[in-house]
């Protein structure tokens, strides 16, 4: 029989005598790998892990400061519970704000000083809105722990969201394929992107070993929801001209997995080679994608049973792009009937 060689992957025999795998890799997170080798959850743990951002170095932190209540909650078990990425996703917001105020003490943070914060980021709602919902968890903690306290954050009224991810036209779409001929690394991601209406967290996890009886099998990193996509006649076809020699279909020009963070520099630079407008990155066609559900007729529990979306109201929030000149066409349609 033959045994699947990972890297980074050891496996030992625990006190009851049951056989368990792990993922360990010199600056990353160590993450035990759930089910059995090779298994869908199995390997969506495994390449989440192997695609994970690397632990930074460790900071020194003076006693009682913002940089040491960052300290505590990085050791926190709410902290090590959070997926390898997501811990990635919200470290790199923490530690730039760490980097501006992490001497200041974490006591001495008051609402009035995060109203500057937010006038001050005026032009970044939605990253704000983020800092702030990371920053509230920190202090938190903080508060339980006894290092704070109370939560400056726990009042905040949050920013009203921006514009967010822009979402692709079917024109962008047109363009970007004219541009990106068939077998190109470009146009697959977009295929993947489009045609399944996932994350690039979850995208760039994808592989054959996904692909099962027309359907592809994803669980989703952020949220770990298990779901099976139906398999569109496009994107079969573009996998089916893939190579068989790769564990996952978007890869480096050196033939290694992509991080979701490469993965939308990459995507993105591929975009503006196409000729598309600026901020048109992978998130763009996850929002293209419900968009064309929607469009479709397809109700928000129909969408929701691709995009994985737990709440409605954010199905509806993404759908918002639906063409309206379109809908419009079919509305006066059904009044002409």
């Amino acid at each position: 029989m033959t045994r699947l060689k990972l890297p980074y992957v050891q496996r030992f025999k625990d006190r009851h005598g049951k056989v368990r795998h792990y993922f360990r890799r010199a600056g990353f997170p160590r993450v035990q790998l759930p089910g059995l080798v090779g298994s869908p959850e199995f390997m969506a743990t495994y390449q989440a892990a192997l695609v994970g951002a690397p632990e930074p170095e460790t900071k020194t932190a003076t006693p009682g400061s913002i940089s040491a209540l960052l300290v505590a909650y990085y050791a926190s078990s709410g902290w090590q519970a959070l997926k390898p990425q997501t811990q990635a996703n919200y470290r790199n917001i923490l530690e730039r704000f760490r980097d501006e105020f992490g001497e200041r003490p974490a006591s001495a943070l008051t609402a009035r000083h995060i109203s500057g914060l937010i006038d001050k980021r005026s032009d970044r709602p939605g990253a704000t809105r983020n800092l702030i919902k990371r920053l509230r968890t920190v202090y938190d903690h903080g508060v339980w722990r006894g290092l704070v306290p109370s939560n400056p954050f726990k009042d905040v009224k949050l920013p009203k969201e921006g514009r967010g991810f822009r979402t692709w036209s079917e024109g962008d779409i047109d363009r970007f394929l004219d541009h990106w001929s068939k077998g190109s690394r470009a146009r697959l991601a977009l295929m993947l992107l489009l045609y399944t209406g996932q994350r690039r967290s979850d995208v760039v996890r994808m592989g054959r070993q996904h692909v099962r009886d027309g359907f592809v099998s994803v669980i989703q990193e952020k949220t770990g929801t298990a779901l099976e996509i139906a398999l569109h006649p496009t994107l079969k076809a573009e996998l089916d001209a893939l190579p068989l020699d790769n564990l996952t279909f978007l890869v480096t020009a050196y033939g290694k997995p992509m991080s979701p963070a490469g993965f939308t520099q990459w995507f993105v630079e591929c975009a503006k080679d196409a000729g598309l407008p600026d901020r048109s990155g992978p998130h763009g066609l996850r929002k293209a994608a419900a968009r064309r559900l929607a469009e479709a007729g397809c109700s928000p529990h129909e969408i929701a049973s691709i995009t994985g979306h737990i709440s409605l109201r954010e199905v509806e929030r993404y759908t918002k792009a639906v063409e309206q000149r379109a809908l419009s066409a079919r509305a006066v349609a059904k009044l002409k009937q």
